[in-house]
């Protein structure tokens, strides 16, 4: 076991040493030295997840294209960076210099005019700093001969702009110069001179906070105010709703225990929960699918952790290039041990053998959904045409991640789960062999009602600030409050428990000891709101199509289940520990 695990340890780390090499800091030039720039991709404004290769579009090319050699983390994030025409030289300005001259057939034209109408940009990175730029315009209609014309126009000038210290790259920026612009609105045959121009300027910033600009703005910035009339709004819902009932809860269920310790006989059957003592830790049906989600979600919680402390250590930064997937892959990697871990131990508590089906389960209860859904995103992007289509070689390199490393350490964890878990929970009062009979309930403890509180509440409080999450993921909006987001985690998690131990306790005042199932659904349908909230998103969203509706609506919905596991995880281990808290508070019989 020593020996593999190390094999197991030096392989992930070789891996990471691959798939986790960086952008990289700024390089070192001298004047005239060549400056790699890279053109990426296209793709209308508003539709983010839809895009494609710079040279699928009828632009200047010469020769074959020289692609650049990708990391994990890139290719997943659709970027597909090659060779281009432009040359821009360590501090050499140039004024009109020449592409190339293309003569655009009617198909080109034809072409220009349908991704103008659908104002494509453009990616490129020059020395791993981004820069965008738009395809064209469309000028308003207009009415010629009694009949409505709209024109369009093609960019045929870029204007870069770029700052540089000493021997560095510090920014870039470029610019469509309005002023050389061709008509294409006639679908004749053009001849295009196409031509860029470069200007070099000394900036007094320093080469490490080069990246600072794109934490600041983007094509849409956040506003602060947003970030915090959301902070209010979440310490509002805190304080009026958790806070209100918490404090009535907390009060009656103290006389209750007060009554019971110094109550006679009537006084003590009057409380329900008291009722069910003898079936309240009764070992709850399909343990090993439990046991499997608490496993997962408690992977998945600790992977937020992790990505939170990278953000904050400033490891995750706007646009560096496909470092959050490659983060996620590592990171899911490495806690696929907690998912074994906490499966078998909490398994072991209530049966002694059976461990191994909920560490198997623990380790399809997310990938699987993943993979198929993955798939089907896959074959739509591929029908498209579209960068987020996976190259074959990915896709085996994913199947031999989750092959050879994911799944060697959740049987470990399962193994250590096993040895040196949990010990076996020894209830305040015996277990009786036959359930109690759940008597009829009132309507406000049904499953329903409970479910549907037990997602409203949290999810309220916490409205405002994943709409600029969803606003971050699908458009050009950075999402630049680390601080706030885990402030909104937390308030999330505080939530998820308070609601989870009220809405217990209630269920138990019932004499309804079914609880287990129920605590992971009242916190877990947070996640349904959400998705439900990210389907109002796209309705009231600019984007269209099919390939877009696709992307948006499954990594939407995998993003959603995993927050569905993790809070489900929350709200059951909150009202395990508070029914463990008051049944050892009593002296049963």
């Amino acid at each position: 076991m020593a020996q593999f695990l190390l094999t197991v340890l030096q392989v992930l780390l070789a891996l990471t040493f691959w798939i986790g090499i960086g952008s990289g800091s700024s390089n070192h030039y001298n004047a005239g030295d060549h400056v790699p720039l890279f053109v990426n991709k296209v793709g209308p404004l508003h539709n983010p997840s839809e895009t494609y290769q710079y040279y699928d579009l009828p632009f200047c090319r010469r020769g074959p294209v020289i692609e650049k050699q990708e990391t994990l983390g890139e290719v997943l994030n659709g970027d597909r960076l090659m060779s281009s025409l432009y040359k821009l030289k360590f501090r050499e300005d140039k004024t009109h210099f020449v592409l190339c001259r293309k003569r655009l057939t009617s198909s080109d034209i034809a072409r220009f005019r349908d991704i103008i109408a659908q104002d494509y940009y453009f990616q490129m990175y020059y020395d791993d700093l981004p820069l965008w730029g738009f395809v064209g315009k469309v000028e308003g209609d207009y009415f010629g001969q009694g009949e409505k014309h709209t024109k369009y126009y093609i960019f045929s000038h870029l204007k870069f702009n770029v700052l540089y210290n000493a021997d560095k790259v510090i920014e870039i920026n470029s610019f469509s110069d309005p002023s050389y612009m061709v008509d294409i609105s006639e679908n004749t045959e053009i001849d295009v001179q196409f031509t860029y121009s470069v200007s070099w300027n000394l900036t007094s910033e320093r080469s490490e906070t080069r990246m600072n600009k794109y934490s600041r703005a983007s094509f849409h910035p956040i506003s602060q105010k947003i970030h915090f009339f959301s902070f209010l709004n979440s310490i509002t819902v805190v304080v009026l709703l958790i806070g209100l009932i918490s404090f009535l809860f907390m009060r009656h269920l103290k006389n209750e225990l007060r009554s019971y310790s110094i109550g006679d006989e009537e006084e003590r059957k009057e409380a329900g929960w008291k009722l069910v003592h003898s079936d309240v830790f009764r070992c709850p049906r399909n343990i090993s699918w439990l046991c499997a989600i608490l496993g997962t979600g408690t992977q998945l919680l600790i992977l937020i952790i992790a990505l939170f402390a990278l953000a904050f250590t400033g490891f995750l930064y706007p646009y560096n290039r496909g470092m959050l997937l490659t983060s996620l892959v590592i990171m899911y990697t490495l806690t696929s041990i907690v998912a074994g871990y906490t499966s078998t131990s909490f398994h072991s508590q209530f049966e002694g053998n059976k461990q191994k089906r909920s560490v198997r389960l623990a380790g399809i209860l997310y990938p699987v959904p993943f993979f198929i859904i993955l798939s089907v995103l896959n074959t739509v992007a591929i029908t498209y045409g579209a960068t987020a289509a996976l190259p074959f070689g990915t896709i085996v390199i994913i199947i031999l991640i989750f092959t050879l490393l994911n799944i060697p350490f959740l049987m470990l964890g399962g193994v250590l789960g096993n040895r040196f878990g949990l010990l076996e929970f020894q209830p305040p009062s015996a277990v009786k062999r036959n359930p109690r009979e759940i008597p009829p309930q009132n309507w406000y403890r049904r499953k329903l009602y409970q479910v549907f509180l037990g997602g409203f509440v949290p999810f309220s409080a916490v409205v405002l600030e994943w709409h600029q999450l969803y606003a971050s993921l699908w458009g050009f909006k950075i999402y630049t409050s680390p601080g706030i987001m885990l402030f909104t985690f937390i308030v999330l998690i505080f939530l998820s428990s308070s609601v989870g131990i009220i809405l217990t306790y209630i269920q138990l005042s019932g004499e309804d000891h079914e609880w287990w199932w129920r605590s992971i659904l009242c916190g877990g349908f947070t996640a349904v709101f959400m998705y439900g909230y990210g389907v109002l998103f796209y309705l009231r969203s600019d984007m269209t199509g099919f390939l877009q509706l696709s992307l948006y609506l499954g990594y939407t919905a995998l993003l959603c289940y995993a927050l569905f596991l993790v809070l489900g995880t929350i709200s059951f281990l909150a009202s395990l520990m508070f029914i463990r808290h008051i049944y050892r508070s009593v002296k049963l019989e």
